[in-house]
């Protein structure tokens, strides 16, 4: 059997965690630069707040109901995953945690165990130990365990957080209630696809043909069938080492001025070599980008990229900030108002398996150095930086609704009057 433990409406139920004035009312939460909504309370989406939509266009919505709106605080919300992740570690050995806010449990040789009342005391301890509300579907397969956990979640009188599919009444019940469109693993274009031929829920779907789905959707659909049929076929995933990564961000405000961005690409390119140090990889190659705000129609437009080969493999910040500084200095060009930059870092191998050049080697020095500022910004808050980057500011993204990172800061810890 497997479990799927789902936080509820996580986002808006950190922000309710420390400010309890919030139970009950609307609450959004916003991506990064305030953009778009990617949370809601369930009290704002009963007042029509739809997901993804730009904050500038449903301003007067949020104004007319009062909702409670919050940017992005992921220090917050990744240590309140953390903390809610290991209180779940403690309910199975074999886990993967799919998500911020979502786990998978194996529950292997749990035969004698009353599932229901398992799953009502993870919901109790997580709840006592963090206020982090959560749903619980457990089934045969994953992707049953998926659907179980949509109905623990659509009918929490009934089912108190926890609903468990064990039965084939149970199973055909479950997939007979579940839209073709919200089965986990169909996306939009198969959705359509099979809508086309009278496919409308998952029961449907599992009484196609097998030959059908193979040919239709691949090995990986056919997977996805037999799994929903009852049939165990996707196991728990360990962490795969990224092949990319990645830092990508818009700009608070457009930028002209050189300088402004190269200490956004030096910031960047520190994160990028960072993330490459945590999963003990080095790259070779490195692509920048820098582009206009392609929304502001009414101003010149300007994109470009540039791919930089660095003499030998590396995860140095020095060395990955000094390629990006390079390669902006060839992309730039004044006379546009730039909103948003990146840095991919590619040809990833492991930090073990460096090849070593014939001409050009990294300076041994390099690791030691990257080591010691790793351990220091960990204590410190991340006040080692290069001498390119801006020591006052952090990703500088347009924050204006944002809470205390509670957990994280001894200078933003929850205050209480008594």
């Amino acid at each position: 059997m497997f479990a799927l433990i789902d936080c509820n409406n996580f986002y808006a139920s950190c922000e309710r965690v420390f400010n309890p004035s919030l139970n009950n009312q609307p609450v959004v939460v916003l991506s990064n630069n305030d953009g778009c909504v990617i949370a809601r309370s369930n009290e704002a989406k009963a007042l029509g707040i739809p997901m993804g939509a730009p904050a500038f266009q449903i301003k007067q919505l949020l104004n007319k109901h009062n909702i409670h709106v919050f940017s992005s605080n992921y220090a917050l919300y990744g240590d309140m995953s953390a903390r809610v992740m290991n209180i779940l570690s403690n309910f199975s050995p074999e886990l993967e945690v799919y998500s911020i806010d979502e786990i998978f449990l194996k529950l292997e040789g749990f035969n004698l165990y009353d599932l229901t009342q398992y799953g009502w005391n993870m919901i109790d301890l997580v709840k006592r130990s963090t206020s982090i509300p959560i749903s619980i579907g457990i089934a045969p397969t994953k992707s049953l365990a998926k659907v179980a956990n949509k109905i623990a979640k659509k009918f929490p009188e009934r089912t108190k957080g926890t609903y468990v599919i064990d039965t084939p009444l149970k199973v055909e019940k479950g997939l007979k209630w579940t839209k073709i469109g919200d089965v986990w693993g169909i996306g939009r274009q198969y959705q359509t696809k099979l809508q086309g031929i009278q496919v409308t829920n998952a029961w449907q779907f599992t009484q196609l043909p097998n030959e059908y789905v193979r040919k239709e959707m691949s090995i990986v659909g056919l997977r996805l069938q037999r799994d929903l049929s009852g049939i165990p076929t996707l196991d728990l995933e360990e962490v795969a080492v990224k092949k990319n990564i990645a830092v990508t961000r818009s700009f608070e405000k457009m930028y002209t001025d050189l300088e402004d961005i190269r200490e956004r690409v030096a910031t960047y390119a520190s994160k990028v070599s960072l993330k490459l140090r945590k999963q003990n990889s080095c790259c070779q190659i490195a692509y920048l980008f820098l582009h206009t705000n392609k929304h502001r129609e009414d101003l010149p437009q300007y994109a470009n990229g540039i791919s930089i080969r660095m003499p030998f493999e590396t995860n140095s910040t020095m060395v990955i900030t000094n390629a990006a500084m390079t390669g902006l200095k060839r992309i730039y060009r004044e006379g546009y108002q730039y909103k948003k930059a990146g840095i991919i870092v590619m040809g990833l191998t492991p930090d073990t398996q460096k090849q070593l050049g014939l001409f050009y080697n990294e300076d041994p020095r390099h690791k030691v150095l990257m080591q010691t500022i790793d351990r220091l910004n960990k204590n410190c808050f991340d006040q080692v930086k290069l001498g390119a980057q801006d020591l006052s500011k952090v990703w500088k993204m347009q924050q204006n609704h944002l809470s205390k990172r509670y957990t994280t800061r001894l200078n933003e810890l929850i205050e209480v009057k008594v």
